[in-house]
Parts: C-alpha cells; structure tokens; sequence
C-alpha cells in the first residue's frame, strides 16, 4: 500500500518544489486556458509560481509542506495560518502524472490532522478548473462567493474548546472600546471600515488576506515588520524613515509604471539586479 505523507519543507527543497509546482500549473493552463489568446487567470498560474525566490519566502514565512510518497517529493501545500483558529490554503500541487489517484485528498486530510485547532479553512480556485470545484466539495468545501472568474470555498470544522469564547454575526458598529485586554483575539470576515486605532497596542499583530486599501497610517511603529507577497501600486509614502529597509524580488506590476523617489534622501542606497 502507497503511503502518502506531508513534512514541513526546507530552504533546500525550494527548488524542487519549484519545479513540481510550475509543470502542475503550465498544465493546469494548457488544459483550462487553451485556445483562450492572452487571457491570464492567477487563480491557474498564480504570480511568482514558477520563481524560486517565491518558494523561499513561503518556505520561509508560511507553512510549507512537501508531500512524499515512497521517499520521493511529488508535491507540496502551502497555508497560512494566522492566529489559532483560522488558516487558508494558498498552494496545493501534485505532479501531473500522479493525479487523480487520490493523492490531494490525502494531502487535505493530513494538513488539517496537522492543525486541528483550525475550524476555519478557506481558499480560491478559478472558475475555469471544473475538477477544483468537484474536488473541494468532495472535501466538505462550501461556495461563499463565486464570480466569472473566481470561486472562494471555505470549509468549517466544529472544535468546541475554540468556541466557548465566540462571538458571531453581531452587529458591533459604532462601539468604542477603552483600555479592553484584547490580547490574542482573532477576527475573521469582519467589516472594520472606517475603525479607528489609536494609542493601542497592536505588536505582533497578524493580518492575512485583508483588504486595507485607502487605509492610513500615521506616527507609527512599524520598527522590524515584514511586508511580503502585497500590491502596494499606487501607495504612497511620505516623510518615511526607510533606513535600512530592504526591497527584494519586487516588480512594477503589469503596468509597469515607474517609482517616484522625490526630495528623498538615498545616500549610500544600492540599486542592482
């Protein structure tokens, strides 16, 4: 009997996971987007799926796992896990030639025996990949929203220990909150549009899969942070202290629209490729 099993990945396995991971996505684009002229579906062919450094960063920052069967690396799964409650499935590949032999169900079932303090998982699949959606149901995934392109599936797992303590569809608007211990709360699919944060606490915070577009931040800490995997176009930045601050592996986007650097201070600075 073939045994399937799952390990956390290392720096080493990144470029093998690298390629499993690029020839399962060219495939995926062959079979759904074939005959489709320019189209580009990232749900397919996710940015930075063929580009090493990618994998390092997720091995690096994320939970990386490659899936071993007989000693030998056939695929890999890739979530993020924030906080204690909620993860999400951002990668999941298995060599061509090894599907549908039942080896991703495996893969789904290891990783939640893995974190099974999770009762939140939710991921993304293209509207175009039929099979996903076949697949993700089999596996107790619900639609929450679909469009012409995409379809977001979240799957709920009872644990009652993490749910003594929930609070769910309230409406909380407009409340105001002073000197409150909110140490280790979590908040999943909440609105907090136009919320204020101010002479707060919030070291350590964990933010995943969020939408802080037209957001400001002003007289921060932001001392040591991590900023990875984001679309900053458009932002802007202004009276920064940048020292120090690396950019690595960072692109212009499909537009292409150059950075600005005005009455900006850059001594000693180096740009290369």
């Amino acid at each position: 009997m073939t045994i399937i099993s799952i390990e956390k990945a290392t720096i080493l396995d990144a470029e093998k996971l690298t390629e499993i991971m690029t020839r399962t996505f060219d495939e995926e684009a062959k079979r759904w987007l074939c005959g489709q002229g320019d189209v580009i579906d990232y749900n397919i062919q996710p940015p930075g799926y063929s580009s090493v450094e990618m994998m390092r960063y997720s091995i690096e920052e994320l939970d990386s796992y490659k899936v071993i069967m007989d000693e030998k690396i056939i695929g890999g799964i890739i979530v993020t896990v924030s906080g204690k409650s909620y993860g999400r499935i951002d990668r999941i590949f298995v060599e061509p030639v090894y599907q549908g032999k039942g080896i991703g169900s495996n893969v789904i079932k290891l990783i939640e025996e893995e974190y099974q303090s999770i009762k939140i998982w939710d991921l993304e699949t293209s509207s175009r990949q039929i099979n996903n959606h076949h697949f993700y149901k089999k596996m107790g995934y619900e639609i929450i929203f679909k469009s012409e392109d995409e379809y977001c599936y979240v799957k709920r797992i009872h644990v009652g220990s993490v749910e003594e303590n929930l609070i769910k569809n309230k409406d909380m608007k407009t409340g105001q909150y002073e000197n409150c211990n909110l140490v280790n709360t979590e908040y999943y699919q909440v609105n907090l549009k136009n919320s204020a944060f101010v002479g707060s606490n919030i070291m350590h915070m964990n933010m995943s899969n969020c939408n802080v577009s037209q957001s400001k931040f002003r007289n921060i800490n932001f001392r040591n942070s991590s900023y990875a995997d984001l679309n900053l176009s458009g932002s802007k930045f202004n009276l920064v202290t940048l020292g120090g601050v690396q950019f690595k592996n960072t692109s212009l986007g499909d537009e292409k629209e150059p950075i600005l650097f005005d009455n900006c201070d850059l001594e000693g600075s180096t740009i290369h490729n």
